[in-house]
This record gives structure tokens, sequence and C-alpha cells, in this order.
């Protein structure tokens, strides 16, 4: 395995693969079905269990659990899996399982931060360039959409979605779907207005973040349910690619939308 370091204190399986200058720190542990890819570095007293697959350029601090069983009492110890992708900072005291036969991919993207303490469970779905923040929480089958900030302690129920470009705020308990490019947070969490800040940095033009204000000012001011106002809408207006992207998570929802 060319240019790996492997401290004298770790405990690698030889069945795990390793990629090209990848280093482990002391007393890790690595088990057999486990893949590594380049230029990712391990820091000392990590767990990852079989099944895991880590990408290139990861930085995993310490104290981490990657890949053990889902908390989950009708798993029954099939070969389940955590795929994690390229260019990831995983900090301390992180814990994410493997999936359930329901999905059997517990799957983190690229571009992410995840925080000290921080948990995501079995099934889960966490798109690329998401912020969790110390002690944010994802229950099992939570999908994250892209470009997601979570704030401290916020904990999102099982099969909730987030929509891309939202923001959780600190402490905040989803239990429903957050829709994109929102701001959501409070002990009652409601819809705040639209994340202004992210989508400026992100280079949003100012005609799209008006189309997106728009649309949510419609919706959440019409006095109707939300098919009423979606079909009114579109019946009247001729939306972008962007608000209709909306339209269509706002209609496949399961667990209905946080208003205002």
């Amino acid at each position: 395995m060319d240019g790996v370091s492997i401290h004298s204190t770790a405990i690698v399986s030889p069945k795990a693969q390793l990629g090209t200058n990848v280093e482990v720190g002391p007393f890790t542990i690595i088990k057999d079905n486990v893949v590594i890819g380049d230029n990712t570095s391990i820091g000392a007293n990590n767990y990852i269990d079989n099944g895991v697959t880590i990408g290139n350029n990861c930085k995993i601090f310490h104290h981490i659990v990657l890949g053990t069983a889902p908390q989950d009492l009708k798993y029954n110890n099939e070969e389940t899996f955590l795929k994690i992708g390229d260019n990831n900072t995983i900090r301390e005291f992180v814990g994410m399982n493997r999936a359930t036969t329901s999905t059997y991919i517990t799957n983190v993207g690229s571009n992410n931060l995840i925080m000290q303490f921080s948990h995501i469970a079995h099934d889960c779905k966490v798109g690329n360039n998401v912020i969790m923040s110390n002690s944010s929480t994802l229950a099992g089958h939570v999908h994250i959409e892209d470009w997601v900030i979570m704030g401290g302690f916020a904990k999102v129920h099982q099969f909730c979605v987030i929509g891309k470009h939202a923001f959780l705020g600190a402490d905040t308990f989803a239990t429903k779907d957050v829709v994109p490019y929102a701001i959501v947070s409070g002990s009652k969490p409601k819809f705040e207005g639209i994340n202004f800040i992210g989508l400026r940095r992100r280079g949003f033009s100012d005609e799209t973040i008006s189309e997106i204000s728009n649309f949510y000012k419609f919706l959440f001011n019409s006095g109707m349910n939300n098919s009423d106002a979606l079909a009114k809408f579109t019946s009247e207006n001729n939306p972008s690619e962007t608000v209709s992207e909306i339209i269509n998570f706002i209609s496949s929802s399961t667990r209905g939308i946080y208003r205002n």
C-alpha cells in the first residue's frame, strides 16, 4: 500500500482496502470489509466497522464510530453498508450507523462538515456541502438535501426531508419536512423566511431569490391549503425551474411541511 502510514498501536484488518497516502492514528480499529480512499487521514481511537466505504481526501478526527449496526430492533445482523463520499471532515465523537435492509446503504455525500457529537442513523441520505453543527442528530431514514445547514443540537425526526439550501435553527426539532431554501427554527418550529444570506453567498441571482421569495409569500399568505394554493399558482403562472422544484418537493411530501 503506497504511502500508507499506520500507527503501531492501530489494528487494521489485512482484508481492509486502504488507498494511497492514507494515515491511521493510534489505537484505531479498522475491520475487514472497509475501503478507504486516497489521501484520507484517520485519527486516534476510532472504530470503523465492516461495510464502510470512505472516499478520497477525507479528514476523520478522533473518537469516531462508523458503520456499527443500526439501532433498530428489526435488524437481524444482515449485511448492510455505510458509504461516505470525498472531501468530508468528520469531527470528534461522531457516530454513523449502517443501514437496515430497508435501503441497505446509509449514504453520506461529499464536501460535508460533520461537527462534534453529531449522529447519522440508519438508512439516512445526506447530500453534498452539508454542515451539521455540534450535537445535531438525524433519526433513521432522514434525507438531508445538498447545501443544508443544521444548527447546534438540531434534531430531525425519522423519514423527514430537509430541502436543499435550507437552514435548520439551533435546538430545533423538525418533525415535518423543511421546504428548500427556507429557514425553520424555534421550540415550536415554523417557516421564518427564505435563507437570503446563504443563497447570496452561493451566487444565486437577485431574480432567482425574488422568484423563491414571491412564491412562498403566495403559498403561505393565500389562505388556502397547500394543494389548492399550488394548483392556483401553477394555473396562473409559468413557474421557473427553481420554483417547479419547490412545487414538486411540497407535492411529494409525506410528513407535511412547516408554514409560517
